[in-house]
């Protein structure tokens, strides 16, 4: 991704806009920051954070399962992405 951020910054015109829409996930019962490792990246290649928008996830293959799961071991669902909005 860092390779991603710094094409981006490269070819993006000063003061235009980057999105990236990004969820987390989990490993071994714990939660992946994958959303806030991209974010760091981004602005460690040069962007700025113009806007945080968190956004309900649909239409998940695997809600009927992990749904009972999360009964069952008393855990949150992880039912959002992130759409972080950059300016150059």
């Amino acid at each position: 991704m860092e390779k991603v951020a710094t094409e981006c910054n490269r070819v993006l015109k000063k003061n235009k806009y980057c999105a990236i829409l990004i969820g987390d996930t989990r490993k071994r019962g714990h939660i992946i920051p994958i959303g806030f490792n991209i974010m760091e990246i981004f602005l460690r290649t040069g962007f700025k954070l113009k806007e945080i928008i968190i956004k309900e996830q649909h239409n998940c293959s695997s809600t009927g399962y992990w749904r009972n799961q999360s009964i069952k071991y008393n855990f949150l669902l992880i039912a959002h992405e992130y759409l972080f909005i950059f300016r150059k």
